[in-house]
């Protein structure tokens, strides 16, 4: 409330007993005495107490912020559920905003312009219709595809491989990996042809062989490349040196919610943690926080895109797909380099 935190509204309000109006924490009024504040945990708190809200800072409407985020959010729906990917001018009409403030605030709130949103999307259909067995023509058509070569034409980009290929578990496939040792332990990193498809961390080797391997049973799995453990060795030293940055080409596949999810991720600064309330909060839905922290869990990028920097509401270290130990010793080593 002193510090009139934008972040903090929506958390509680206050109410001011001389006035008889209720704020939320970030307004701009003269703050009052502390003998004369009443602290609320919502809107509706404050308004039986008898106050009402405050002409200035709206209490009792939602923040310019919180409204964006429910445009954005609703949108993302629409994109999800509709059988062709809608334009962005219908997409804009949908939310009742213009096309060019509705690209900008869209690409803000997700790290996605909308047709990159729908793209990740219909990939994902794809994915998962493959996995389960359709044929190929009938996914792309079911994923929101108008034809098969709009898909085809980045067919690679999408899957990493070739449609058939994916299908077969990556059969005829090639992925790169090479194993190393880091601080953190054991370290696997591997690629397709788009780029780096997994960072994991574990204890033994063996083990994170074996998980690359039930990833891509019938994949051409090609280790111990001298120039490939170079590409290792820069991915080593932005774990033990993150200031220093990686710029290597990433292949991430998720849903698109994921991938918002995990861009949100990337944006925390080094040896800086956020809460998965605020993760959610800061993604616009803030009810979310089982969703935003199953997407956190399926990150398979360990360390580039940094899930070990969102911790409980109370600070604590909550699980982490390659050990909390190593949560721990993340968070701690950031905040002393200071990045």
């Amino acid at each position: 409330m002193l510090t009139r935190d934008r972040d903090a509204d929506g958390e509680f309000f206050y109410s001011v007993k001389t006035t008889g109006i209720y704020c939320r924490p970030s307004c701009g009024a003269r703050l009052p005495l502390p003998e004369n504040v009443e602290f609320h945990v919502t809107a509706s708190e404050a308004e039986k107490a008898g106050f009402r809200p405050c002409k200035r800072c709206k209490p009792d409407q939602l923040a310019l912020s919180a409204a964006h985020a429910e445009k954005v959010a609703e949108a993302c729906r629409l994109i999800e559920s509709a059988e062709v990917a809608p334009t962005l001018t219908q997409l804009a009409a949908h939310v009742a905003l213009s096309k060019y403030h509705f690209h900008r605030l869209f690409k803000s709130m997700t790290g996605l312009t909308p047709k990159a949103y729908a793209s990740a999307h219909r990939a994902h259909n794809v994915r998962q219709n493959l996995q389960a067995n359709i044929n190929i023509t009938d996914a792309i058509y079911a994923a929101g595809y108008e034809s098969n070569s709009r898909f085809y034409e980045k067919s690679s980009q999408t899957l990493g491989m070739k449609p058939s290929q994916y299908k077969k578990g990556g059969a005829n496939t090639e992925i790169r990996f090479a194993l190393a040792e880091c601080s953190l332990g054991s370290l696997l990193v591997a690629s397709s042809a788009k780029g780096i498809c997994a960072i994991s961390m574990g204890d033994a080797p063996d083990t994170l062989l074996r998980e690359l391997q039930d990833k891509f049973p019938q994949a051409n799995l090609i280790g111990g490349d001298a120039g490939y453990e170079s590409l290792v060795a820069q991915v080593v030293g932005f774990i033990e040196a993150p200031k220093l940055g990686l710029e290597l080409p990433l292949d991430i596949q998720g849903t698109a919610f994921q991938q918002r999810v995990w861009q949100a991720l990337r944006e925390i600064p080094c040896g800086k943690t956020i809460t998965y309330s605020q993760l959610a909060q800061k993604l616009g839905m803030p009810k979310a926080l089982r969703t935003v922290a199953s997407a956190c869990a399926a990150n398979t990028l360990a360390v580039v895109i940094p899930c070990h920097r969102v911790v409980r509401l109370d600070g604590s270290l909550s699980g982490y797909r390659w050990g909390v130990e190593r949560k721990k010793m993340l968070i701690e080593s950031e905040k002393m380099k200071s990045c």
